[in-house]
């Protein structure tokens, strides 16, 4: 199943995270639970057909680190998540 063919319903929408960084710009490696409580990066593959959503495809936004639900589509990681759960878009 290809991700083209996966259509969000009603509030939701698809998200492919964005991995973070495991070094800083300085050179310093970070642990796993250094960022366990921030919000998580993703951009936007497609989005269901509620009028309320904001988002549109191609977008990066900042969800939240525990919404959603992981699918696996191609061997890549995806979330589908409430159209709430998506707090910024990454301008």
């Amino acid at each position: 199943m290809s991700k083209s063919k996966v259509q969000p319903l009603g509030e939701n929408v698809l998200i492919q995270p964005v991995k973070a960084d495991k070094k800083t710009t300085t050179g310093i490696f970070l642990p796993e639970s250094a960022s366990a409580e921030k919000p998580q990066e993703g951009r936007v593959i497609a989005v269901g057909e509620h009028k309320e959503i904001k988002v549109k495809k191609g977008q990066r936004v900042i969800f939240r680190r525990y919404s959603g639900t992981e699918v696996k589509i191609d061997d890549e990681e995806y979330l589908i998540v409430k159209n709430e759960d998506v707090l910024a878009v990454i301008q």
